[in-house]
């Protein structure tokens, strides 16, 4: 058997989910490299008021490691900030993770991977896992005058704790989860807020109840409840992917009547109504789930803003109409720059093909794990995969379980080289390519699944033939040498 050295970029989900894996299969050479100063990826760098995951709690939790503590059936971010903690204490991986140690670099030369961090230092490798996750590089607006407002600035996922917001005028730039989720935790603590809409959202109801004690000892004593309501949510999740796959189903149907429901029967005023009424068909963009946003944003301390922003000034923001909203604070949920992935890190594949190079059009991988030329680097959550509300650690627990029969081929000492061939990864991609357009995803409206293309980055397929595809590797889509 050949012995092994791995490299895991990132301390989140993913990250851990690789060391844990890979331990249990034996291996014990790996670090964990993470930028950070601690574990939890997007749940360490997002803490703003109101975080909740919109994937219930019981299935956005890994499968060997139920938690029969989560508070609510969505659970806010700092407790899914704490799992992964615990999780990563109890499996014993801090030993083998260096924090605030980012990887500048990762170059393939001599049939190995040769990586080097910001502090300097280096290390060589036989396998990559790249597990550096989606949501973790803020996108900025490009604002005129930013730099000249007197108030607090700041991205949600750089929340500043540090500014007082009880009696203060607080702005919100962006409608998506993340400002729907603030909105909702703010309203009551602040003097006024405004929301500035661009585009408006559907919204799901969905009440967010908590687990009772009694609940919570039943769990402690019965675990395979646990594993039976994991198991159940994720055949309930299976039936969304069928639904947002197919924009004729019957199933987006009903997920748009529950949508217009909710905003026909909740929001009174008929003029907001209408002003919070999307253009485009539900679940077009990321469906957004919440039980109290339109209660939030009809308070009257909250003003919908739908003007657009002609420029910030020292006192607030300026809209085309005229008016400057005077603020103290302005919160940019403005989202993330999903198609980084590991970048900026520079990736050097075979012969001296660089990542930047690969990717020049968009990027791309073989269902999202592998690149041609890139041999013995495989991505968790890469580009093009089931990132639709789905839960992530499932998605993620699927793809390492492919990938160990690819590190098998490894071990075996038989093979030194494995990587997708650019025929697997260009037939895929056209028959991805295809069916993305069937979605309910093109729909009509401009989201952060589209690529420049139009065509949703993300995978069209069901959910089912997700999981037939990460069963077992077809070696003969990989140039194994």
């Amino acid at each position: 058997m050949r012995p092994l050295r791995f490299a895991i970029i990132g301390a989140g989900m993913a990250g851990i989910l690789s060391a844990i894996k890979l331990a249990e299969a034996g291996f014990t050479d790996f670090t964990i490299y993470e930028k950070g100063d601690r574990f939890g990826g997007t749940w360490r760098e997002n803490t703003y008021p109101g975080l909740s995951c919109d994937v219930p709690s019981q299935l956005y939790c890994y499968s060997f490691a139920p938690n029969p503590e989560w508070s609510h059936v969505f659970s806010p971010g700092q407790e899914i900030r704490t799992y992964f903690e615990v999780v990563a204490r109890e499996f014993g991986i801090e030993k083998s993770t260096r924090f605030d140690d980012e990887v500048v670099s990762c170059e393939f030369s001599d049939g190995k991977w040769h990586l080097e961090t910001h502090k300097g230092h280096r290390d060589e490798v036989d396998v990559v896992i790249a597990a550096t996750g989606v949501l973790h590089q803020p996108k900025f607006p490009d604002i005129d005058g930013i730099d000249t407002f007197e108030g607090a600035c700041f991205h949600s996922a750089r929340w500043d704790h540090s500014v007082n917001l009880g009696g203060a005028r607080v702005g919100i730039i962006g409608t998506g989860s993340t400002a729907v989720q603030i909105t909702s935790a703010l309203v009551e603590r602040v003097a006024h807020l405004s929301l500035f809409q661009r585009t408006a959202q559907w919204i799901m109801p969905q009440q967010n109840p908590e687990f009772t004690e009694e609940q919570k000892e039943q769990f402690r004593a019965h675990p395979e409840q646990l594993e039976q309501m994991h198991d159940s949510l994720s055949i309930l999740f299976g039936g969304f992917a069928k639904a947002v796959i197919d924009a004729q189903s019957s199933e987006i149907q009903m997920i748009e009547d529950a949508c217009r429901t909710n905003l026909e029967e909740n929001v009174h005023d008929p003029v907001l109504r209408e002003r919070l009424r999307p253009d485009y068909r539900a679940a077009c963009k990321r469906l957004i789930i919440s039980p109290d946003f339109y209660d939030a944003i009809q308070q009257p301390n909250a003003d919908l803003v739908t003007s657009g922003i002609e420029r910030m000034e020292s006192g607030g923001v300026r809209t085309e109409d005229g008016v400057l909203h005077e603020l103290d604070v302005l919160v940019l949920a403005t989202g993330f720059k999903v198609d980084a992935f590991m970048r900026p890190m520079t990736v050097v594949g075979r012969d001296g093909l660089t990542l930047n190079e690969e990717w020049a059009e968009r990027p791309n991988a073989y269902l999202s794990i592998s690149i041609p030329d890139f041999p013995n680097f495989f991505m968790l959550n890469g580009p093009n995969g089931p990132v639709g509300n789905f839960s992530l650690i499932d998605v993620a627990e699927q793809q390492f379980a492919y990938i160990m029969q690819l590190i098998d081929l490894l071990r075996s000492g038989e093979n030194r080289e494995v990587s997708a061939t650019h025929v697997a990864m260009d037939t895929f991609e056209a028959e991805r390519v295809g069916a993305a357009r069937k979605t309910i995803w093109t729909t009509g409206c401009s989201s952060w699944y589209l690529d420049d293309r139009g065509v949703p980055a993300v995978w069209p397929f069901p959910f089912d033939r997700f999981r037939s595809e990460m069963a077992s590797p077809q070696l003969e889509s990989y140039d194994v040498r």
